[in-house]
Order: C-alpha cells, then structure tokens, then sequence
C-alpha cells in the first residue's frame, strides 16, 4: 500500500514538472550514497529569483549531514536586497516547514507568490515528491508559514503589498486548498516585494492549543529601543496585540501559555499569554553585544532556548523557570560571549533529536553553507560539522548564493 501511494506521488511529481524549464531535480548526493542509514533529513531553499530549489540533505544517525539533491519548488525567490540587507532577504523565520504527523514539506516562494509542498519519501526522508501545483498564497511576498500538529493544516502570512494571513486545508490527493474566508489582513503599508524590514511580518505560528493564530510584526528600529513598537497580532474569536521592541522570530515555552521571541532591538521579548491583556506580561530582556537577534529555536535536550545573531555570528542559550525569569548560560566561566561561530552569519536553525541527542542545522549565509552542532546538554553546545555549499552547488550547476538562502526544517522517521 505504501509502495503504490509512493508511485502514485512520483507520477504527479512527474506531471507537474515535465513542462517546466528548469530541471526538476538535482542530484548532489555524493558517490555511493547509501540511503539506508538516512535516519531523518534537512530542508532549506536557495531562493533565487530566477528559480526556487528546495535543497534536502540526509540526516545520518549520528547527527551529520550529507547533502541530498535539490528540487525545483515551480516558483521563483526574491533576490537579496542591498546592504545592510546582504543576507535574509524575507526577514523572516519558518519560510520552509516539515509535517512530522503529515510526512510533508511546505515552503514560501516569495518571488511568485506560491506555495508549494512535497511528499517525504517513506524510505529516504531526503528524497521529495511535489504535490500538485504551487497555490496562491492569498497576498504577496509570502515570508513564513506554518503546519498544525496533525498534519492537515497550513498558514501563511504575506508580507507584501497585500498583506496578512491565509490557511489552507492539506492531502496527499490535492496538496493545498484554500480555507474559505481564512484571510485575515494586516494592514502594513508595504510594497511588493518589501522595502526593508520595518514593518513586515516575521513568523507565523500556531498556539500551543491551536486556537489562535499569532504573528510576530516589526514596525520600526529607530533608537532608543524603548521607544520602538512592533506587536504580536493574535488572531481568535476577538483580535489582539502584544507589544515589543522588534519581534522576529517565535519560539513557544513548553508547558507554558507563554513565547520566547527574538529581538534585534534589545535581545530577546518574554510573552506571558495567560489572563486578560491588562494582567498578560511582556519583558524585554537586553543581551550584550547583540546586533541581529533575529532567529531563535528551543533544545528538549538541554532544556534550554538559543538565539542567533546573524551580524556577530554568536549562538546564545537562555535558560527559562517556571516564573519565566531567564538568565544566559555561559559556555564557561571565563567567556564573555556565548557560541561563536565566526564570520558564517548564521540565520534559520531547526533542532532534531536522533535517538536521544540533539542536534542543532543551521544555515549560513555569509559562508554560504550548513553548520551542525551537537546540544549535549546545558551550555555544551559544540560544533560538530561545517558543510560547505558553493563548490556541491557548482558542480551540480545549482544556482546559490548565500544572500539569497532561506529557511531550515527537520523531519526524523
């Protein structure tokens, strides 16, 4: 039963893309690659504005990676805006997400307007099969999305012009199909596609529970910080908003009504969703030296919570109580910084857990490649790979460019 429905996928995959220009997959699996001990996979896309491919790479069972193949999404990216703007040109997190319940993949393509989604192959996880076509992500320039815990829901928001949120329902038979009157608008004064980062979307996710929808927004980094006024727009019977310096990316508290969300304005915002809007708290919390919190990811392993400065290349773990008071936990006594990373300018991060570790994939941009680090427990982050992109991608003859790539998701099984 599985193999037919595997077929049946390869057949559509096959359909959809036999008309299109570009190559529909590209091979950069090393010789005598070997399948059988993939034990989960990596996705991010290289977001040209030519052609957008969706890149996954093999997840072997001690954490490292080995590039996989790309596959055209049938959409185009954007190209990277001018500096300071040279790397993450959607300003965003979670423009490409996995379906653990759903055994898919979905992500943005800003440059066309779409949404695309793939089958995971049920022997080989780094092995895709599109879905039906790419569907009109309801606005333009869409940034990020996100998938339910069952499987059977997307959303996206727009960042564009025409702004906002869209949900979509999802099968193996169709791919996605629009939700009637799910598009909720945000009402940015933007352009398609976006004119720097002030006041665009950054994330968007589900509640824990899944009855809300919550989008983080910037408006404007003007200094002081203090008196900046991006929100959360949370969406159920009644709208809301949370305010904060520069929200971008958002990361929920386990066992807790409560988010963690990046910051590039001060560090890091502390969300208490609990209660009414008067008694819900927000708590921003400065971490020094910081240039661009924009990303950030949670470890079951360490229990701990790390953000990414793309501009200083500095991983920080924060350690959060029940009380939501947090603290930074040093690497060591003596060192005055977190987890440098050098000069990479790291960007998306999705964590994975193989077996009973964790293990942390990184994209980045201004090396123009994929960084592994083992979590090993409360402040032990170690790096324990570093996979270079452009000399695999020139061989293959895939276009990349590390102030194009974007998004990072994970899927074990």
């Amino acid at each position: 039963m599985k193999i037919f429905t595997l077929f049946t996928l390869a057949s559509v995959a096959s359909t959809v893309l036999a008309s299109t220009t570009p190559i529909e997959r590209i091979s950069m699996a090393p010789k005598g690659f070997n399948s059988d001990f993939t034990v989960g996979a990596a996705y991010f896309m290289t977001n040209e504005a030519s052609d957008n491919y969706l890149v996954s790479s093999s997840i072997g069972s001690d954490g490292k990676l080995t590039l996989y193949e790309a596959v055209y999404t049938g959409g185009n990216g954007v190209p990277a805006l001018p500096p300071p703007f040279d790397t993450d040109p959607l300003f965003s997190q979670g423009s490409v997400g996995a379906s653990q319940a759903g055994r898919f993949v979905a992500n943005v393509n800003a440059g066309s307007n779409t949404v695309s989604v793939y089958a995971i192959d049920i022997f080989n996880p780094a092995q895709l099969w599109p879905i039906g076509k790419p569907v009109s992500s309801g606005g333009e320039f869409p940034n990020s999305l996100v998938i339910n815990k069952a499987g059977n829901r997307v959303c996206v928001v727009n960042a564009g012009a025409v702004n906002g949120v869209s949900c979509y329902k999802f099968n193996w038979s169709h791919g996605l199909t629009p939700i009637p009157n799910s598009i909720r608008s945000l009402q940015l004064n933007q352009t398609t596609p976006v004119n720097g980062s002030a006041s665009t979307p950054s994330q968007i996710i589900f509640s824990a529970d899944e009855k809300q929808l919550i989008v983080s927004v910037k408006k404007q980094l003007i200094v002081p910080v203090e008196t900046a006024h991006g929100y959360l727009a949370i969406w159920d019977i009644n709208a809301d908003a949370r305010s904060a310096a520069v929200p971008f990316s958002i990361t929920p508290i386990p066992g807790q009504n409560a988010l963690l969300v990046s910051d590039p304005g001060v560090g890091y915002d502390m969300f208490n969703l609990d209660g009414t809007k008067a008694k819900a708290a927000t708590i921003s919390v400065p971490v020094a030296g910081q240039v661009a919190i924009c990303w950030s990811t949670y470890s079951p392993e360490s229990g701990n919570f790390y953000l990414i400065d793309v501009e200083t290349s500095i991983i920080s773990e924060v350690d959060i109580a029940k009380s939501l008071n947090s603290t930074i936990v040093k690497a060591s006594a003596s060192s005055k910084v977190q987890y440098p990373l050098g000069t990479d300018g790291p960007l998306d991060t999705a964590v994975a857990t193989v077996g009973k570790n964790d293990f942390m994939y990184t994209l980045v941009a201004k090396a123009t490649g994929l960084t592994v680090l083992s979590v090993g427990g409360p402040g032990k982050l170690t790096v324990l790979q570093r996979i270079d992109l452009v000399a695999p991608a020139k061989a293959a003859k895939l276009a990349i460019n590390g102030t194009n790539v974007q998004g990072m998701a994970t899927f074990i099984g």
